[in-house]
């Protein structure tokens, strides 16, 4: 069973302020370790991209003329 409360940030902070020390530190390992995976995940998506394959000048041309013909196509009127 889960249970969803709306909470404003000003009764967010009073209630942090609440707690005592070793809650507190529990909270901050929590959040620091949140923005670990976050960051793990953007550098993940990074190596992905840049591993990824990559088009040669031969593709690069082909899609320039590509482009290059249905604009052409998409302006005769």
């Amino acid at each position: 069973m889960q249970v969803q409360v709306d909470i404003e940030f000003d009764q967010l902070l009073k209630i942090v302020r609440t707690l005592h020390s070793g809650q507190l530190r529990k909270l901050q390992a929590e959040i620091e370790r949140k923005k670990e995976d976050k960051k793990s995940k953007k550098i993940d998506l990074e190596k992905l991209l840049l591993s990824g394959p990559t088009a040669t000048k031969k593709q690069l041309e082909a899609i320039k003329n590509n482009r290059k013909a249905i604009n052409q196509w998409r302006t005769k009127s």
